[in-house]
């Protein structure tokens, strides 16, 4: 009798932390699935946060560079308006010149209007290439004989 009741004691013991077992499996399941959730919640999040900051910087960046076509734009004038009442022979040459000028300042303010950021790599590229583009122009606009004291 003492050993059925020892056995039976055991039985009732094994399934008990059978049962206990299972029990916290599946909370065990439960936790790391809220715990992805949490975890796709904040990665997503942080993806938010980073598109916002790219957003931000190329409207700066947009601004600024458009304060710089708009300088631009206003030396080009100044120079038309010097070469307009200027008697050298070079006369048509430096309006056409400064027409060149004039296009390419239009085409850069073109293409900064225009572009649509699909990464930041994409973002990036842009930006240097259009960097080295308008300061290019801006050099060129400097070294104008017009814009020299005569």
């Amino acid at each position: 009798m003492k050993k059925r009741i020892i056995t039976i004691a055991v039985i009732i013991a094994t399934s008990g932390a059978i049962f206990s077992g299972c029990q916290s499996t599946n909370k065990k399941v439960e936790n790391a699935q809220e715990n992805l959730l949490e975890a796709e919640n904040k990665v997503t999040d942080a993806k938010q946060d980073l598109d916002q900051a790219t957003n931000d910087s190329i409207q700066e960046y947009k601004k600024e560079t458009q304060e710089k076509i708009a300088a631009h734009e206003k030396s080009i004038a100044e120079f038309k308006a010097r070469n307009a009442v200027d008697k050298r022979e070079n006369k048509a040459k430096y309006d056409k010149k400064l027409a060149e000028l004039e296009q390419k300042n239009t085409d850069l303010k073109k293409r900064l209007d225009d572009f649509k950021a699909d990464g930041k790599e994409q973002w990036r590229k842009f930006k240097s290439d259009f960097n080295y583009e308008l300061d290019e122009l801006g050099k060129t606009i400097k070294d104008l004989p017009l814009s020299k004291a005569r």
